[in-house]
């Protein structure tokens, strides 16, 4: 059962504010979130960075299983970035095990939830066994038809934007296409299309751990979502947290460059 207001009070910078949050309001349907601060969350309890990660792997499951209840489409979940592999071997070498260990224990879980899994990135450099492990997990989620959870492993914009650039080119060098380049099928081209026209664009972008960069994260797809961010370590980011997230999106006016004026269409 979920409660139709739920108040929740964050402090930041010295200051108290309340958000409220309803489950019958506008809920994203398409939220990303840059999972960050699984390292210094461990440093902080003088804990090794893997013990982080485990944690922060731990809790994708739980916010996972809330975003699917609240109603949310797709929750994309930047898990392992492009620039990455520049972290010492034995932290890589975790992180590239973390899937197996995920999947393996949490599928079933994903198929009672009716949650289907889609994995972007450039996934054909990562080890085998990860491999092996994103493409059973899509496989035995495959007939699901709730939330899609999509992983984005070994995933970097700018290349997703080069690759599509690359693409296009090619096309054009075979002869398949002449006409000109629009917005709608450039992003064709990119790795959030196969989530479809109205959901490739998230509605609300998160970030953990009080930074407030994108990091080369869904460049294209952001341009108009709206971004919210927490001092909150990822492994420490709550169903609350979620909420609260969530009411400050319920609060704003998603104008997309126009301005709305009460009685009149967007400009």
């Amino acid at each position: 059962m979920f409660n139709i207001f739920t108040k929740q009070t964050k402090k930041k910078l010295g200051e108290e504010k309340t958000i409220n949050f309803s489950k019958d309001g506008d809920i994203p349907k398409h939220i990303a979130i840059i999972m960050d601060g699984n390292g210094r969350w461990a440093q902080k309890r003088r804990l090794p960075r893997i013990a982080g990660h485990k944690e922060g792997m731990n809790n994708v499951k739980k916010i996972t299983t809330y975003a699917s209840k609240l109603g949310v489409k797709v929750l994309t979940l930047y898990a392992f970035s492009t620039e990455n592999w520049k972290r010492p071997s034995n932290e890589v070498d975790f992180l590239m095990k973390l899937p197996v260990d995920f999947f393996g224990v949490f599928v079933p879980e994903l198929v009672k939830e009716n949650v289907k899994v889609n994995v972007m990135g450039y996934t054909e450099h990562l080890p085998k066994h990860t491999q092996k492990a994103v493409e059973n997990a899509i496989k035995e989620t495959k007939n699901n038809t709730g939330m899609i959870l999509n992983f984005a492993l070994n995933y970097g914009s700018r290349a997703e934007i080069l690759t599509a650039v690359n693409d296009l080119l090619n096309e054009v060098k075979q002869g398949n296409f002449t006409e000109e380049v629009d917005e709608d099928m450039f992003s064709n081209y990119l790795m959030t299309a196969s989530l479809g026209k109205e959901l490739q664009d998230p509605d609300l972008l998160i970030r953990t751990s009080g930074e407030e960069r994108i990091s080369n994260f869904l460049l294209w797809q952001i341009a108009y979502s709206e971004l919210y961010f927490t001092e909150s370590y990822w492994p420490d980011f709550s169903l609350a947290h979620l909420e609260e997230a969530i009411g400050s999106y319920q609060k704003r006016q998603r104008r997309f460059g126009g301005l709305k004026i009460e009685g009149e269409a967007s400009k």
